[in-house]
């Protein structure tokens, strides 16, 4: 009976060393530290750790540090890596029908955007990634992307023309910058600004904290707030990785991010002011242009994607939220 008992407590200790006591996941992302969505990611550390008693616990790793965006998801599909935010447009070249989100004027204001992000639309799209290993937990808002340019402002479309612009990895993208007249080049976000010093490219395009935040503005002295794009951002979890965590650790992470969201979003709007006052200050030209004409040379782009019926079905659904 000892003996029995003896290797019961064997078994129960070996299957008990197995559970780990604590847990903790790395987080890595391109942006800088004192950016608003590094700001928001850190209120989710928080927030996990509080709700876990400090049993479960972020490790953040901004500024490109374990990699580019392609690079970071391809670690999180092979369960090197735990989480992770990119651009929408990246996971493009992931999930086609996240297209839709990088078509230029889709949204009508950001209060459309949020209600498609939270709504049955974003939440569907969120999980189009799974097939190939990867779970998006939350829309972040990244703004409205416009053009940045050297050496002169962008009124209309027509003073793109011939300009070398950088874009992400997107098709969209560079479809878009190539009906505007420009010369799409996609480039990594953290050698862009190394490409601008050098006149690799004429421009690039992106929102207000990130042209800030970026120091692009140091190069860049023209910013037209066009507004062509509201591509979000997207906090991404590997299926790996999510998987490994019990149910109450996939609930406290869950509950944080939704809080992390509603905190990032104040951020932003923030941000948004602060950093367009910024680059003023610094010499910058804000112009604000007639969107018209952008929009009605890239409106045929709008209707070509829609061609194909899974794309259509999403544009018309993102159309119809109110």
């Amino acid at each position: 009976m000892r003996q029995s008992l003896h290797v019961i407590a064997c078994f129960g200790c070996f299957f008990l060393g197995c559970q780990p006591l604590d847990r903790s996941l790395k987080l890595a992302h391109g942006l800088g530290v004192e950016h608003p969505i590094h700001r928001s990611m850190e209120f989710l550390a928080e927030r996990v750790a509080e709700k876990s008693n400090g049993s479960f616990t972020l490790e953040i790793y901004p500024s490109q540090q374990l990699g580019t965006e392609r690079e970071c998801l391809e670690l999180l599909q092979i369960g090197s890596l735990g989480m992770t935010k990119v651009s929408s447009s990246v996971l493009e070249n992931f999930a086609p029908t996240l297209q839709v989100l990088g078509l230029p004027y889709l949204f009508r204001d950001r209060s459309h955007a949020y209600a498609t992000f939270d709504g049955a639309v974003g939440r569907e799209l969120l999980l189009a990634v799974e097939p190939v290993r990867l779970r998006g937990l939350a829309f972040l808002d990244a703004g409205q992307r416009s053009f940045y340019t050297i050496d002169r402002p962008v009124r209309t479309p027509d003073d793109l023309e011939n300009l070398k612009i950088r874009v992400q990895e997107s098709p969209v993208a560079m479809q878009m910058v190539d009906r505007l007249g420009g010369a799409p080049t996609p480039i990594s976000y953290g050698e862009l600004y190394t490409a601008l010093q050098q006149g690799i490219v004429d421009g690039a395009e992106n929102n207000p904290p990130s042209f800030y935040t970026s120091r692009h503005y140091e190069i860049a002295k023209y910013y037209s707030l066009n507004e062509h794009t509201a591509v979000p951002d997207v906090l991404l979890i590997g299926t790996a990785a999510w998987e490994r965590l019990t149910e109450r650790e996939q609930t406290w992470l869950t509950e944080a991010v939704a809080e992390a969201t509603t905190y990032q979003r104040e951020l932003w709007r923030a941000a948004e002011t602060e950093a367009l006052a910024a680059v003023e200050a610094a010499g910058v030209e804000i112009i604000r242009p007639d969107k018209s004409s952008f929009r009605e040379r890239t409106a045929a782009l709008l209707d070509e994607f829609a061609a194909a019926p899974e794309l259509r079905e999403v544009i018309g659904r993102i159309q119809a939220v109110e």
